[in-house]
């Protein structure tokens, strides 16, 4: 009886340790769980905003001073996770010199963590000006607007695109298409497919 009692007594005397044992290896276990589902307590990996700006507006210049592109925006909001700005009625202004102007509105749109790219959508609209000293009848030459929901513009090489159905107007006439890519400083515009529309030629000069 005399060993039997002191195995019990043992036994009592180690409960406590054996307990916090289990449950250090329980909270090791849940703390596990949760690094493994990625999720960071310090919520660095949240998308929320962390600065608000009302009536933005960002202007770029060239070696001479001249505004090479221009963005405003009703609203802004900055996101720390990618670096990301949301805008609220955006307008993105085109202007290098000796080039067509081109001006883009929508209701939102993004700039993009590295600052290359500016997404649009929303009741996209794109106005081209005419090129200076040439027929607004001139191909490429003179004005255009195009309009679509969703626009991705780089505004260092003067480009954009969208996978969405966009319709063009210029003063020979006006034309639909699904997808389209332009190049404003090579004052063209590829649609990808379903084009439909009615272009008057050029006149013929004599």
């Amino acid at each position: 009886m005399i060993p039997q009692r002191a195995r019990l007594d043992r036994l009592v005397a180690w409960t406590p340790v054996l307990l916090l044992g289990c449950l250090a290896a329980l909270t090791f276990w849940l703390d596990a769980q949760v690094q493994s589902s990625g999720a960071r307590s310090d919520g660095a990996s949240r998308h929320d905003p962390d600065l608000y700006i009302e009536s933005l507006s960002a202007v770029s210049f060239d070696t001479s001073g001249r505004v090479l592109q221009s963005l405003s925006a009703a609203h802004a909001q900055h996101y720390p996770d990618d670096d990301s700005v949301e805008l609220t009625a955006p307008s993105l202004a085109l202007t290098d010199p000796g080039k067509p102007r081109l001006s883009v509105t929508s209701d939102t749109g993004t700039v993009s963590g590295d600052r290359e790219t500016v997404t649009l959508r929303g009741h996209v609209r794109a106005t081209r000006d005419a090129l200076a000293g040439k027929s607004a009848r001139d191909s490429g030459s003179g004005p255009a607007t195009f309009t679509t929901d969703l626009l991705r513009v780089i505004p260092k090489l003067a480009r954009g695109d969208t996978d969405r159905p966009v319709t063009i107007e210029e003063p020979r006439g006006i034309i639909h298409g699904v997808g389209m890519a332009f190049d404003n400083d090579a004052r063209t515009f590829k649609l990808k497919s379903a084009v439909r529309g009615t272009l008057q030629p050029n006149p013929t000069v004599k």
